[in-house]
């Protein structure tokens, strides 16, 4: 017996590789081989087979072998299923990290108080298959798992985990079990509501859903968006139910837990969390008028953080939005100094290139202009620097960079605008066929293929041209900061649509000059042919489409601002 060897052996290397084969056959899931060995070793199947003392069940079970797992387990009594490793781990440990409910259901059907044997760092098999976001897993483990067997510690943990994982049905039923978890502080001292600030991707607004999706998002019954839209709504009403049971401490209470370990509020105002705010400030409106160690408002910090779905609340306040734009910092900073300062860096990458991250920086800055008071916007900060001072200084480096990033691609598109004017404006005096000699009129006057290529070749000249005369006019600009509000990106999209233009107008040329020199007896070489002039238009519109785009949702689409009060708090 193999047993019997390791142990009058006395070497655990030799007793490893004598279990080799079973550790193989229990990674594969080959049970046909573990079955013989078995038959030959009958001790195997609850002996230790790996340096990490793992028996051959941690090994199937980790490995997601499901047939090996059920067959292994016939052969075990409920005490060897308790065995652990060399780290304290259990097999349903490994299960509940494997994600595979069948292996658990198998294991805990044999002995049902697996659940409630702790693994490693006295962590149970629920909370780690919580860690792991097995949603599955853990409605099962929950079912099994004794309640008097988890600690108040446990269900906190449990609870920051599965919100972490975006499981909100699973913490929904935790709190409407256990409400007190609502103040309760996990490992680092966080709350629920901690967690929840931190995590904008867990509501509609913060979702990063494609164009489609967006736009069938509000239609009812959609399959392709109801897992996010229900996920999008437990986790509101996660949020309520949290806030309710915080609102019942007094005062003193609910400002400790906003302000430790660190500001719910601010946080998820830096990180854009509208509707987290929403629900809040519905339930307590008074948080409007929190300020931060550096007597920011909110809405301050929205300006400094550049989230505008959240500085758009200030409009709802009615006159108590001019109280709010009226308070300063500690360095006597007022709202239109906060805008002069330069947007973090995740929130500059929003934009592509350095003209339109500008354009939006001068959005926020005149934007803020309207709502502060009229003093405010030439009043000194600590420093003596006013608001517009502050914005130059600030952004002098992205006035440099958005100037070389419209003159490289001005003068790039120049490049290719000035070769087609040529070629159209040379093809123009050299038609396909030639001239008459008699009447010095086109041979292929009368033919409709001729008329394609005389408009598509006025067309493309015509067009080239304007697309050239407006790249120029980008070199040639002074580049003042309010030039890339609307003249400078006006000018790129002229450029850009006309450049588009003439080269798909040069393209059809192209073809129906193919058309008029091979003739009707040749037009299966010239349909392919003129086909693959579609290339390059194709190409050139899948390349600059992106930056067209930018330019024209920019100048055209209605404000990130709202203005107006669209009633969402009160």
């Amino acid at each position: 017996m193999l047993l019997l060897k390791c142990l009058k052996g006395g070497v655990e290397r030799n007793c490893f590789t004598s279990y080799a084969p079973l550790h193989l056959a229990a990674l594969k899931g080959d049970w046909d081989f573990a079955r013989n060995f078995f038959n030959l070793n009958p001790e195997a199947v609850c002996v230790r087979i790996s340096r990490n003392q793992d028996t051959a069940l941690h090994i199937a079970a980790g490995a997601r072998r499901t047939l090996f797992v059920q067959e292994l387990v016939n052969l075990m009594t409920p005490e060897d299923l308790a065995l652990r490793n060399k780290v304290g781990n259990t097999a349903l440990c490994f299960a509940a990290v494997s994600g595979v409910t069948k292996i658990a259901e198998v294991m805990v059907n044999k002995n049902r108080e697996l659940p409630s044997i702790r693994g490693n760092k006295g962590a149970t098999p629920l909370c780690m298959a919580a860690l792991l976001g097995h949603k599955e897993m853990i409605w099962y483990l929950y079912s099994v798992t004794k309640e008097e067997d988890l600690k108040e510690e446990d269900r906190i943990e449990l609870l920051v985990a599965v919100i972490d994982a975006g499981l909100y049905d699973v913490a929904l039923d935790l709190i409407q079990h256990h409400p007190q978890l609502a103040m309760a502080r996990d490992g680092n001292g966080e709350t629920a509501l901690h967690v929840l600030a931190r995590k904008p991707s867990a509501f509609a607004s913060g979702s990063q859903l494609g164009f489609w999706r967006r736009c069938i998002y509000s239609v009812p019954g959609m399959r392709a968006i109801l897992d996010p839209k229900l996920m999008h709504l437990q986790a509101l009403e996660l949020v309520k139910r949290l806030w309710e049971q915080v609102l019942l401490l007094d005062d003193s209470k609910i400002g400790e837990l906003l302000r430790k370990p660190s500001r719910l509020l601010f946080t998820a105002v830096e990180l854009g969390n509208v509707e987290f705010l929403m629900v809040l400030i519905q339930m307590y409106p008074n948080l409007i008028w929190k300020v931060d160690d550096h007597s920011r408002s909110m809405f301050h910090i929205a300006v400094v953080h550049r989230q505008e779905k959240i500085f758009n609340l200030i409009y709802e306040l009615g006159a108590h939005k001019d109280l709010i734009a009226s308070y300063k910092d500690e360095n006597n900073n007022n709202m239109l100094h906060l805008a002069g300062k330069l947007a973090p860096p995740d929130r500059l990458k929003i934009d592509s290139g350095a003209a339109l991250q500008l354009r939006r920086e001068l959005h926020w800055f005149k934007e803020i202009e309207k709502v502060v008071q009229p003093s405010y916007r030439e009043a000194k900060n600590s420093e003596g620097r006013t608001p517009h001072i502050l914005f130059s200084e600030e952004h002098r480096r992205l006035v440099r960079e958005g100037e070389k990033w419209m003159k490289d691609t001005a003068s790039s598109c120049m490049v290719v605008a000035t070769l087609i004017a040529t070629v159209m404006f040379a093809a123009a005096f050299t038609v396909p066929g030639g001239n008459d000699d008699s009447t010095g009129r086109p041979i292929f006057l009368h033919y409709k293929s001729f008329m394609v290529f005389a408009v598509s070749d006025a067309l493309a000249l015509f067009c080239s041209a304007t697309s050239i005369l407006m790249f120029l006019s980008i070199i040639t600009s002074r580049y003042a900061e309010e030039d890339f509000v609307h003249s400078l990106p006006n000018r790129l999209i002229i450029g850009l649509a006309t450049l588009f233009i003439s080269i798909a107008t040069m393209m059809a040329a192209f073809a129906a000059t193919l058309f008029i020199v091979l003739g009707d007896d040749f037009v299966w070489i010239a349909i392919p042919i003129a086909t693959g002039a579609c290339v390059p238009v194709s190409l050139f519109a899948l390349l600059q489409f992106p930056l067209l785009s930018d330019m024209i949702s920019h100048l055209y689409k209605y404000s990130i601002f709202t203005r107006r009060s669209n009633h969402l708090l009160y």
